[in-house]
């Protein structure tokens, strides 16, 4: 009851106890909590409060009232910093310059800039290092200050050592004057044209002055709009320091106690009337607002700050994944390379072996060139044998049978020899395949190879001149095998020279064995003894055709 009968008195709104009992009457035995109180403080207090229908210092001085006896705790010796009153003080400009959310704490930039408004207050300078300092040391202070712990950081005296009481209360009343913006100014009346000395409060949209700083009487006021303006006067009647405030029905002269005071107060009116234009509230809310704005600013630079640095590592991260993959891949692409070169030797042992089996081949091949060679020179002698026979006629009768067996031995040689040079005609041409083949192979081998790797061209250069030997070799062969045909045809022809020297022969030994009588014809000779032999002469010479 006493708590809602102060807060109906000091902003001015009517009394109404019966609200308060019927909002308990179901709770009334017990305390009532913060909780059950705001319900009643919301509806039937503060939702009857209008702008400017109070004295906001008188509700602030209630609120220090009901807060600081429990909460401020001054040095019981009197050796406080600041005096109650300057603690006051130091409160609202706390209240004025925290963050508008619940609980109220005051940011460190914030509380830096109104230590440094002090000691500019007081001709000093602070020292940032150490508010940082003990900042840094108090774990509770880093998301900000509480005002119960700013008053005691100020009543500690760390940061404003060496300075008495008094400078410091000025400098807090001057701080206070300027963000507050509430002071003392001479006054002229506008009818008697007189001096008076009066209290005054700049609000956004209104210059108020009364009789006192307590603000009891309340002498007048002047609306500020966008048709104001503030002029500097020059000195006189006595007066110095002097300025005045024109609108659109009258002009307030004033005073102010130095050239100070009045660049302050001619300064913040201009700016109360610019912001009145803008619609905006209060230069230092202002300021308040921009200062916060370039603190999420910062907060947004150093949180994407801390983003890139994160980026950067994580890709300083993947890069050095990527180079663990490298030189996995380089370790892998070494494996492949080993492989690569032992499958290499492996065919190459493959294929040197292969050109081995080929001089092999090759090697038969020549012997059985050279057994035919010898079995030419037999044929030769069996021919020189047979010019023998052809001499010794006389000795032909008892062996022409003989002879005719030779030749039909002959004719199967021939034919032995004929089925022999096809067979290696055959085996040449298997041979001729296999190395068409081969080449074949060689060149799937060769067009593989410079898939893979270019380096076995060089080899294969020299795989190639290995097979055009090769081919020369077998050309040779071929040439050899031409020079043995020409050899069988040679012989081919001394043998059928032989049948007709054999005819030849048989004609003159039926005519050494029957000779001509005296008066027999020469047709006769065909007769006798050695008719038998025609038929058989008859037969060879169908054979030897």
């Amino acid at each position: 009851q006493v708590l809602s009968h102060n807060l109906y008195t000091v902003l001015c709104i009517p009394h109404d106890p019966v609200a308060l009992e019927e909002h308990f009457r179901d709770d009334d035995d017990g305390p009532v909590s913060s909780q059950g109180y705001m319900p009643y403080l919301n509806k039937y207090i503060l939702d009857k409060v209008e702008e400017g229908a109070f004295v906001k210092e008188n509700f602030d001085e209630l609120c220090w009232t009901l807060t600081a006896k429990k909460n401020y705790k001054p040095d019981r010796n009197g050796n406080s910093v600041v005096s109650h009153r300057d603690a006051f003080k130091l409160w609202c400009l706390f209240n004025f310059l925290s963050e508008d959310k619940y609980p109220l704490v005051m940011v460190p930039d914030e509380v830096e800039y109104l230590l440094k408004k002090m000691c500019t207050a007081m001709n000093v300078e602070l020292n940032s290092c150490e508010l940082d300092d003990y900042l840094s040391q108090e774990p509770q202070a880093q998301g900000g200050l509480t005002v119960w712990q700013f008053l005691d950081m100020v009543n500690s005296g760390r940061f404003l050592r060496g300075i008495d009481q008094e400078a410091i209360s000025m400098a807090v009343e001057e701080v206070y004057q300027e963000i507050i913006e509430d002071g003392y100014l001479w006054k002229r009346g506008q009818l008697r044209r007189t001096w008076s000395e009066r209290w005054f409060t700049l609000k956004p949209s209104v210059l108020s002055y009364y009789m006192s700083e307590e603000r009891k009487e309340k002498k007048g006021s002047i609306t500020l709009d966008k048709h104001c303006c503030v002029e500097v006067l020059p000195d006189r009647d006595g007066k110095r320091c002097m300025f005045c405030v024109k609108t659109l029905y009258r002009t307030y002269e004033m005073s102010a106690s130095d050239t100070r005071q009045r660049q302050e107060w001619t300064l913040a009116i201009q700016t109360a009337i610019r912001l009145q234009a803008e619609g905006k509230k209060s230069l230092h809310k202002d300021l308040k607002q921009k200062r916060r704005e370039q603190r999420e600013q910062r907060e947004q630079r150093k949180a994407a700050k801390e983003e890139e640095s994160q980026r950067l590592k994580q890709l300083q991260e993947e890069k050095e994944r990527k180079l663990q993959e490298l030189e996995l891949l380089k370790e892998a692409q070494r494996q492949a390379e080993i492989l690569l070169q032992e499958e290499e030797q492996r065919r190459r042992q493959q294929h040197e072996e292969m050109q081995r089996t080929l001089e092999i081949q090759l090697q038969e091949a020549e012997q059985a060139r050279a057994s035919m060679q010898a079995e030419m020179v037999l044929k030769e002698a069996e021919a020189e044998r047979q010019r023998k026979r052809i001499l010794e006629l006389e000795e032909m009768q008892e062996r022409l049978q003989e002879a005719l067996q030779q030749e039909v031995k002959a004719r199967q040689d021939e034919e032995a020899v004929r089925y022999a040079q096809a067979r290696l005609l055959a085996e040449e041409e298997e041979r001729l395949k296999e190395l068409m083949k081969l080449k074949e192979e060689q060149e799937e081998y060769i067009i593989k190879t410079q898939r893979e790797k270019q380096v076995l061209k060089q080899e294969m250069e020299n795989k190639n001149k290995c097979l055009e030997e090769a081919q020369k070799q077998l050309e040779e062969v071929r040439v050899n095998r031409q020079r043995v045909d020409q050899d069988v045809m040679a012989a081919q022809r001394k043998l059928r020279q032989a049948s007709t020297n054999v005819k030849h022969w048989n004609v003159q030994m039926n005519r050494l064995m029957h000779p001509i009588g005296p008066g027999e014809k020469r047709t006769n000779v065909s007769g006798g003894v050695f008719a038998g032999y025609q038929p058989l002469l008859s037969r060879k010479d169908s054979s030897l055709k």
